[in-house]
């Protein structure tokens, strides 16, 4: 398709010429943030190259076009100066420097394409920051776990001390949550890192625009492909996409504060965080107090990112296709930034827990966590069924609980009563079958842990091997990101090159002649 040539040849030409010899080489460098300014010059750029190598815009125009679009680009670059973040306010800088001619890369575009993909762009950016911080969390995580990966400590459930643990493993098990974070976020990267452009309003255009080569010049790996879906359904999935990532890590940082927060209510905790700084403060009236601020501030922040996200959702529902509620890039920038900020906290945490190991021990010895392995030692080594054998184990709890005697200092004596008692009138012996040293050992909390054989468990093996996987997994999220933002800086630093070969070759050897 040629283009129709503009009218006033003998002023336009007089133009581009003064608009050529008056910017130096290399002044097409969109400097700056990556804001919606940034990427409006990384679309005309893109646009002013693939148009004029496919005869869609006059390679007469060219001069006019590139050198309206340096001037541009090169005053957003000054002190103070506007950077515009729409088609309608940016254009009409382009038409300042160049006259209504430069409009000609417009042609086959929209507004709604085009504010689709600098969206698209903006929060590609800011899911690559957000991995960032997620993998210094989930390795600051790791590393605490293998300081901790001997240490016993009681692990709760509904509320309630239930078995002992290696905090080790304890703390791999929240890595494992952040681990399937960090693939939900790689699955979304994937559906935001695609192409709207060229798909202008809801059906595409009758130019031929090389949609393909748009989307390769600004980093994204594939295009939006259906016309309607581009600027009508996938840019509104995008931000909920992405705030299901911020809720998901929102949630699981809650999950965590609450495991440790419990500690604050107990007279003789086993985990606390380090005093001062920004890690606790002394009540203002109670000087015994320690309140953990940066508990406070954390689970109060991760709160603040579920609402936000859930106000992305709510603002995506029940309207028409296309609508721009749930779009906006400030609102959508501020979330995922804002759950970096959390994650930020929590590795701040993690760096700052103190674990007392002897009084996690002591809880444990204190306490009948250790009863379960009663039933499964009974029933692994002599075959006693489970619900006899956890019968036993409950009726020891219970005359130990109203004698007030710990787990190692039960008597003998009284567990082979209570046992022989369980299996009266069944056909099990009647004798029980641990030896007194067994009985004992079977109530060690650190050789439970020890003993542990299920695949996943706290076993030294097994925590070698889990410890290495953990770890082999953010090296590798680690290598996807660095990968995924060399990727769109490759891009973008091709289309500066190519943009300025095809400025620098239009820029004329001599004035005009009238």
């Amino acid at each position: 398709m040629k283009p129709l040539l503009p009218t006033r040849p003998r002023a336009l030409r007089t133009l581009t010429w003064a608009l050529a010899l008056a910017l130096p080489l290399g002044a097409a460098r969109a400097d700056g943030p990556r804001d919606e300014f940034f990427w409006l010059g990384e679309i005309n750029k893109a646009t002013a190259v693939i148009n004029t190598e496919q005869g869609l815009l006059d390679r007469r125009l060219t001069p006019l076009v590139t050198a309206g679009l340096r001037q541009v680009l090169r005053d957003a670059q000054q002190p103070g100066a506007k950077r515009p973040a729409s088609v309608i306010t940016f254009e009409p800088l382009l038409i300042q420097a160049a006259g209504p001619e430069i409009t000609w890369l417009h042609a086959g575009r929209s507004s709604q394409d085009m504010h689709a993909t600098f969206r698209a762009a903006i929060l590609r950016d800011e899911m690559l920051r957000l991995a960032d911080q997620l993998n210094a969390t989930r390795r600051t995580l790791i590393d605490l776990a293998d300081q901790h990966r001997a240490t016993i400590v009681p692990n709760y459930t509904n509320g309630v001390a239930a078995q002992p643990n290696s905090y080790g493993h304890n703390l791999l098990g929240h890595a494992a949550g952040l681990e399937r974070d960090a693939q939900r976020l790689r699955e979304a990267y994937a559906r935001i890192d695609r192409s709207p452009m060229g798909s202008t309003v809801l059906n595409g255009s009758s130019w031929p625009l090389d949609r393909a080569r748009m989307a390769d010049y600004l980093g994204f790996a594939a295009l939006v492909e259906n016309a309607y879906d581009a600027g009508q359904i996938s840019s509104v999935d995008e931000p909920v996409e992405a705030a299901a990532v911020a809720t998901s890590l929102a949630l699981h940082t809650g999950q965590f504060i609450e495991d440790v927060m419990t500690q604050y209510a107990q007279a003789r905790p086993w985990i606390l965080l380090e005093e001062g700084g920004a890690n606790t403060y002394v009540s203002s009236a109670m000087p015994q107090k320690r309140n953990p601020g940066l508990l406070n501030a954390t689970r109060r922040d991760a709160s603040s990112v579920l609402a936000q996200a859930h106000g992305v959702v709510l603002q995506a529902h029940n309207i028409p296709p296309g609508m721009s509620d749930a779009k906006e890039v400030k609102p959508n920038t501020a979330l995922l930034r804002d759950t970096g900020a959390v994650l930020k906290r929590w590795q701040q945490i993690l760096q700052a827990l103190r674990v007392n190991r002897e009084r996690a021990l002591d809880e444990l010895n204190s306490d009948w966590t250790a009863s379960q392995e009663l039933a499964d030692v009974l029933m692994r080594r002599f075959q006693l069924p489970f619900r006899v054998g956890h019968h036993f184990a409950s009726e020891v709890v219970a005359y130990a609980r109203a004698k007030a005697i710990r787990p190692l200092d039960f008597p003998y004596r009284e567990a082979q009563r209570i046992y022989a008692e369980t299996v009266h009138g069944s056909e099990h012996p009647a004798q029980l079958p641990l030896s007194e040293a067994e009985f004992r050992a079977t109530l060690d909390p650190v050789a439970i842990v020890n003993n542990r054989a299920t695949a996943g468990g706290p076993q030294p093996a097994e925590m070698t091997r889990m410890l290495a996987r953990a770890r082999q997994s953010v090296a590798d999220h680690e290598a996807w990101v660095r990968a995924r933002r060399e990727h769109v800086q490759r891009a973008l630093a091709r289309l500066d090159q190519d943009f300025d070969r095809l400025a620098d070759s239009a820029r004329p050897a001599q004035p005009p002649k009238p």
